[in-house]
Order: structure tokens, then C-alpha cells, then sequence
């Protein structure tokens, strides 16, 4: 079966992940052990994996303990996207950057996101049922109020804004005056994927300039060109990445034309997965983030231990 691979980003991380793997699975307990070690935390330790500040390096530890799981036993997908964070996960997965190297790259750029946000504090509401066009539209009226911006383009119909608090405001009236009926605020004090990581950007691109990168062993698909990576250019996509929207939509759309007849959510949560159905039709949709989650994966591929 062909297989597109979908890495999850940060928003579904949940209290006590991964640790019903770690008792069970040697792959993934040997990958939390060696990203332990690189990072000098104990990533085994539950209170650690749910800290805050650990967030995204937890993410990308338990996605790619989950992936190794999955190549050893189905093997590569023929293509991958990963949504924000989600896809250093990919390129892990794809061999485009080495696991030790990743892992210290990622708590850099969760700092610099953090500092960026407290200096530059923003709200993000994802606008259901309405198309790119009056999203645009509220953005481009909603800015003479304050800073808005389109920041994620997850299905054709849910389009997640970000900015000022005036701005995503003002947008929100235009939204509602124009019959779009759901615009619901995200518990987020940063404006991700848009201007306001702009700090965050310029920090990643001083420190991502000494990490190599690799041909990559299956495509990966880049939410901010809609494009596969491309090594030459990994490095600046990066950087771009956390100041311009995600088009996930897009990276699926692409998968889909990959003729992958299945998708595979990696790490926590099952909202990829759901985009994933929204989108294509027919596709058969997974997600593993617990031993559960995963032996379903294993039944369905046959391949049950």
C-alpha cells in the first residue's frame, strides 16, 4: 500500500504521552533514551515530557519513535508533510537531518518562539466554513484596525487568522457580517505563522546556518512553498516558515496526487488525520499516539505482532 506519513504539530500534546510506548515498545524507549541524552533531559519521566518548555522537542521525540516503529515494520511512506513543527519531524523521518541535530535546532526555535511571542504578543481564531477569498477579504479590512493576518490554510473550508487583538476583532465582525458564523478564538498568546514571529524568524536564521542537511530519502512536503524540500534551499524554508501561513491543504493535495491510498498521522492527537478526510476523498485515514493507536495501525496493515 502506498503511504503518505503526516507529523503533528504542537496543539494536541496531552498529559502522559507516549508513555504506554515506552513500557512496551524497545524502538521507541531506545529513541526517548537517545533524544534524553542529546537534550540532557528525561524524557522518560512523564512531568518532564508534559513540561511546557519541553513541548516541542516531546513532540518530535515521540513522533519519531513512533516513525522508526513504523519503517521497521511497514517501511518508508512515499511521501511525508508535517504541519509547522511537524515537519522537522518529517525531515528527521526522511533522513534530511540527523536526529542529534534536530533535536537541539528544535528547543532553540521553541525559545526563540516564546521570546518572539512575549515580545510581540498576538490571538489566533480558526474561521470555519468560509473560503480563502472572505478570509482574505476580513484580513485585508480588519488591518486598518490592527495587524491581521491569514496564518494557516488547513482544509479548503478552515482557515486559522492571526495578529493583534484589534485587528483579529475587527476581522471577526467583518466575518460575521458577511455570514461566516463560526470564528472561534484559540487559547494561543502568539500569532504563529505570521509577522509577529519575526524575531523568532531572524534567530532561527543565525542559528540553522551550522546544521547540515541531507538528501532526503523520500519526499517531504513544505507547508510554506507547496513544494517538496529541496536541500540547497531546507534551510531558508525553515526560517521563512515561521513567519508566513502553513498550506496544508496544499501538502495533502499533493500527497493525494502521489496516489497515496493511505495517510498515517505520527504523534499527538488526530487532526491531521481528520484534515486529511476532509479533504481527499476515499482516503483511509489513521493516527498513532498511544500503544492502542498503534497496534489499530498494525491490524489494519496486517501486521499485527
Amino acid at each position: 500500500m502506498k503511504l503518505g506519513y503526516l507529523f503533528s504539530g504542537q496543539g494536541k500534546q496531552f498529559d502522559g504521552m507516549g508513555q504506554d510506548l515506552y513500557q512496551q515498545e524497545d524502538i521507541y524507549r531506545q529513541t526517548i533514551d537517545e533524544a534524553s541524552d542529546v537534550l540532557g533531559l528525561n524524557l522518560s519521566d512523564p512531568s518532564v515530557m508534559s513540561d511546557p518548555q519541553n513541548t516541542q522537542v516531546a513532540i518530535v521525540a515521540m513522533s519519531t519513535g513512533i516513525y522508526r516503529i513504523l519503517e521497521n515494520e511497514i517501511g518508508s511512506p512515499i511521501g511525508a508533510a508535517g504541519l509547522s513543527l511537524g515537519e522537522y519531524s518529517a525531515l528527521i523521518a526522511a533522513r534530511g537531518i540527523q536526529f542529534e541535530d534536530a533535536l537541539p535546532l528544535v528547543r532553540d526555535r521553541s525559545q526563540y518562539m516564546d521570546q518572539a511571542g512575549k515580545n510581540h504578543p498576538g490571538k489566533m481564531a480558526a474561521v470555519l466554513k468560509a473560503n480563502p477569498d472572505i478570509v482574505g477579504e476580513a484580513c485585508r479590512v480588519g488591518s486598518q484596525a490592527g495587524d491581521i493576518y491569514p496564518a494557516n490554510f488547513n482544509t479548503t473550508s478552515q482557515i486559522v487568522i492571526g495578529g493583534s487583538k484589534d485587528g483579529l476583532a475587527a476581522a471577526t465582525d467583518y466575518l460575521h457580517e458577511h455570514g461566516i458564523k463560526r470564528v472561534v478564538p484559540l487559547k494561543m498568546s502568539v500569532a504563529s505563522h505570521t509577522p509577529f514571529m519575526q524575531e523568532a524568524s531572524d534567530l532561527l536564521a543565525t542559528r540553522i546556518k551550522d546544521v547540515y542537511f541531507h538528501d532526503f530519502k523520500f519526499p517531504v512536503i513544505s507547508n510554506t512553498t507547496k513544494k517538496p524540500f529541496e536541500v540547497a534551499s531546507t534551510k531558508q524554508t525553515l526560517v521563512d516558515q515561521l513567519v508566513n501561513p502553513t498550506h496544508f491543504v496544499d501538502c495533502l493535495q499533493i500527497l493525494h496526487g502521489m496516489d497515496t491510498q493511505a495517510m498515517i498521522e505520527i504523534g499527538p492527537g488526530d487532526t491531521l488525520m481528520k484534515f486529511a478526510a476532509k479533504t481527499i476523498a476515499n482516503v483511509k485515514v489513521y493516527h498513532v499516539d498511544s500503544l492502542e493507536t498503534l497496534n489499530d495501525v498494525r491490524s489494519n496493515m496486517k501486521l499485527v505482532k
